[in-house]
C-alpha cells in the first residue's frame, strides 16, 4: 500500500520538459501549407505569414531549443499567439476558398490540393492551441506537480482508465503519472476534424468546447462544400 502511494504522488517522470522537436515541425508544415496556397487565398504577400510564424518559432527556440522547461510571460503570450495566427490566417484562406466557389474558373483539382491545405493546417493549427491552453501549457503539464496544475481542459482516456483490466490500467494517470504531450492534441484536433465531434478525448471547460466547436465547423465547411465541390468539378471533366 505503501509503494502504491508513492507511486501516485511522485514528481513528473518527464520533468526535463517536453521535446521541442514536433511542435515545431507542425509549426513549419503549417507555414509550408499556407505558402502553397493559391495566390487568390492568401494574406497579403505569399511570404509574409509564413515568415512572422517563423520568426516567431525562432524566438520560442530561443527560450527552450530542445526542451520545453522554461516559460516566462512572453514566451507563453508568443506561444499562443503562433497558435492563434496559424488557426486565424486559415480560417481568413477558408472563407475566401469558399466564396471562390461560385466561380467556373476554379478547377477541380486545384481547388481541391487548395481545400486540402486549408484542412491539414485546421488540424495543426488547433492541435497547437489545444496543446499551449490546457492546464497550463506545455511546460507547466511537464514540470509541476499535479497539485498545483491549473483545471484541465480536456479528459483523456488515461486520465480514467485506472480501473480498467490490469494491462490498460499500468498506463494510466494515476499509476504513471502520465500527462499529455503535443501528439496528443495533434491526435485530438486530427479526430475532430475528422469525425466532427470529439472521440475518445472529452473537453471538459467552455473555452475547450468553443474551440473544437470552431475547428470541426471550419472542417465540416471544408469537407462539405470545398472538397464535393472539387470532386464534382473532377467528375465532370474539370481540371
Amino acid at each position: 500500500m505503501r509503494r502504491t502511494t508513492a507511486r501516485h504522488h511522485r514528481e513528473p517522470r518527464s520533468s526535463r520538459g517536453e521535446n521541442r522537436l514536433p511542435p515545431a515541425v507542425a509549426v513549419v508544415a503549417a507555414a509550408v501549407a499556407y505558402a502553397a496556397l493559391p495566390e487568390s487565398l492568401l494574406v497579403g504577400p505569399r511570404l509574409a505569414i509564413p515568415v512572422v510564424e517563423i520568426a516567431l518559432l525562432a524566438a520560442l527556440l530561443v527560450t527552450n531549443p530542445r526542451r520545453l522547461v522554461r516559460q516566462t510571460r512572453w514566451s507563453r503570450a508568443i506561444s499562443i499567439s503562433l497558435a492563434c495566427l496559424v488557426i486565424a490566417t486559415n480560417l481568413v484562406a477558408l472563407g475566401m476558398l469558399v466564396a471562390s466557389l461560385g466561380s467556373s474558373d476554379t478547377g477541380g483539382v486545384p481547388l481541391l490540393v487548395a481545400g486540402m491545405q486549408v484542412w491539414l493546417t485546421n488540424v495543426i493549427g488547433f492541435g497547437l492551441l489545444f496543446w499551449e491552453v490546457d492546464r497550463g501549457g506545455p511546460v507547466a503539464r511537464q514540470t509541476v506537480t499535479r497539485d498545483r496544475l491549473p483545471p484541465a481542459d480536456w479528459r483523456f482516456s488515461q486520465d480514467e482508465n485506472q480501473d480498467a483490466v490490469q494491462e490498460v490500467a499500468a498506463g494510466s494517470s494515476i499509476r504513471t503519472n502520465w500527462r499529455p504531450h503535443f501528439v496528443d492534441y495533434l491526435y485530438v484536433s486530427l479526430t475532430n476534424s475528422s469525425a466532427f465531434s470529439p472521440t475518445d478525448t472529452m473537453p471538459l471547460s467552455p473555452r475547450a468546447k468553443c474551440l473544437m466547436g470552431l475547428e470541426a465547423t471550419a472542417a465540416l465547411l471544408t469537407s462539405l462544400l470545398v472538397v464535393a465541390r472539387a470532386i464534382g468539378a473532377l467528375g465532370s471533366g474539370g481540371g
